[in-house]
């Protein structure tokens, strides 16, 4: 049986998604070696200032991980991912600032992060790790579902697709499907490209040229490119530090084509640049 907390936060979910405008989700890496800003936020008190900061910022969900998915990242347990991100989403949920993500594919993370306070599950593997598709469906809040071809360790070294566009979106399809089966109804669910994750730039530039072809998995989008290597790339192998403006632009871009949650790490530049595209799109 659904909780008034589950329940709570699927009406909370629902209220988000029905503004008309796109929303930011920070990130809040709890880890000491995620690729941007691994070890930044280990400690609680620096993890929960980051948080506010964000919120304060414009951010509507905070994406709380406790394993970073970075090519050749080493393996955490279940135990270690939970020491790291219960005591993060207790706190924040206690504020009530934002909705609270939890970032694992550990059915048992899953778990102890919604006892916590989160209210959203989002799994890089999409419900695939054993366990995963029934935990999401007895815990009954929103899940978003993530292609990945390979796995994060190995993810980056000979990725392939004929056509990168219509095998992404049919692992979706597929996936949206076997949460159907698993009782998981599509409203609770979102859809992830997966930039990034076993995908050269050619493949991560198709997605986000079409980009709205993925409406027709009738899921709302979420898209995270914010400072990651594609960027760089096209930035002549420009380093994290000087990723921010590609990482607003193309966050832009999403938002054009129909991302409903953009995943950032710079909160406060993308709010700002999306307030100038949704006054330009309501002007008369």
């Amino acid at each position: 049986m659904i909780g008034p907390e589950v329940k709570g936060a699927n009406g909370r979910f629902a209220d988000l998604l029905a503004q008309p405008h796109p929303l930011v989700m920070g990130i809040l890496n709890v880890t000491p070696d995620s690729f941007s800003d691994g070890g930044d936020f280990v400690a609680l008190e620096k993890a929960l200032q980051h948080a506010r900061s964000m919120i304060e910022e414009g951010a509507a969900i905070i994406d709380v991980g406790g394993e970073s998915t970075r090519p050749g990242a080493a393996p955490v347990s279940a135990e270690d991912e939970i020491a790291r991100v219960a005591p993060v989403i207790r706190a924040l949920a206690a504020e009530a600032g934002a909705l609270v993500s939890i970032d694992t594919s550990k059915p048992a993370v899953m778990r102890a992060a919604v006892a916590a306070g989160a209210g959203m599950i989002n799994d890089v593997r999409a419900l695939r790790e054993p366990g995963a598709l029934e935990a999401a469906a007895e815990l009954g809040l929103p899940v978003c579902l993530m292609h990945l071809q390979g796995e994060p360790r190995t993810m980056q070294q000979a990725p392939h697709y004929d056509d990168v566009v219509a095998e992404v979106a049919g692992f979706l399809r597929d996936r949206i499907q076997a949460c159907e089966a698993a009782d998981i109804p599509r409203r609770r669910l979102l859809v992830d490209p997966g930039f990034g994750f076993g995908k050269r730039l050619e493949h991560n530039l198709s997605l986000l040229k079409h980009l709205g072809r993925f409406a027709d998995l009738d899921a709302p989008l979420l898209v995270g490119i914010s400072r990651k290597s594609m960027l760089g790339r096209i930035l002549g192998d420009a380093p994290l530090a000087q990723r921010l403006h590609a990482s607003v632009a193309a966050a832009l871009l999403a938002a054009q084509r129909g991302a409903r949650i953009l995943r950032v790490h710079d909160v406060g530049p993308t709010v700002q640049a999306l307030k100038v595209l949704d006054a330009v799109n309501n002007a008369p």
